[in-house]
């Protein structure tokens, strides 16, 4: 049975690489937190990405970089734990920490449309639910389209506008601003000599150059 609880502050959760972090990230974070009106959202830098390639940063560079990215924004914070563990960076075992500091917060993990299309590759991912909410974020009319055993668990799950108070155990769809904006682009751009300003916070550019990250190939 799905938990009720009453009035207890949401939390979000947003993992990636963020090799680097964007504007693309901050902004649907930022928004999830304001439709969701949840307390915060935690960013985590995973370690090692079970389903990508290995980060062109090292941990501690990339989280740096999260820290000056989101430090004039109190509902954005980071949070390292998964930097803490060796091994894979499995997102059920975040979950399960997250659920020993707060076993009554409402719990968001916040995915992307391609993410959440591949979640049943994830280890252990039918366990997610028992310990979270998902929000599948989706840019102004993209149509999500899934396999048919995902769509009828979405539609099983899908949440709706009173469930804002249970802890766990329901699908949030939410349209945020279409920003085609990635880390992958970024880094080819830099590779590429060019400019990467305005994709990117300033602070983050500042320190990305000054420290010589993502450099030109020549």
């Amino acid at each position: 049975m799905v938990k009720s609880v009453d009035k207890l502050p949401g939390i979000g959760v947003f993992g990636g690489t963020f090799d680097p972090v964007h504007i693309g990230h901050l902004r649907s974070a930022l928004e999830v937190c304001h439709q969701l009106d949840l307390d915060h959202v935690r960013l985590m830098p995973c370690h090692v990405p079970p389903h990508r390639t290995q980060p062109q940063l090292k941990a501690a560079e990339r989280r740096l970089l999260l820290e000056l990215a989101v430090k004039t924004t109190d509902e954005l914070i980071v949070d390292d734990r998964e930097l803490q563990r060796e091994g894979p960076s499995y997102s059920v075992d975040t979950l399960l920490s997250l659920r020993e500091e707060y076993p009554d917060n409402p719990i968001y993990l916040i995915l992307g449309t391609d993410a959440f299309r591949q979640i049943e590759t994830w280890s252990r991912w039918t366990e997610i639910l028992t310990l979270a909410h998902i929000v599948v974020i989706q840019r102004a009319g993209e149509v999500l389209t899934l396999s048919d055993s995902l769509q009828a668990w979405f539609s099983e799950h899908q949440a709706q506008s009173e469930d804002n108070q249970l802890a766990f155990g329901k699908i949030w769809p939410l349209a945020v601003t279409a920003l085609a904006i990635s880390a992958t682009d970024i880094r080819a751009q830099r590779a590429a000599g060019q400019s990467v300003k305005y994709l990117i916070p300033e602070a983050v550019l500042t320190v990305i150059e000054q420290l010589g990250f993502y450099p030109a190939k020549s």
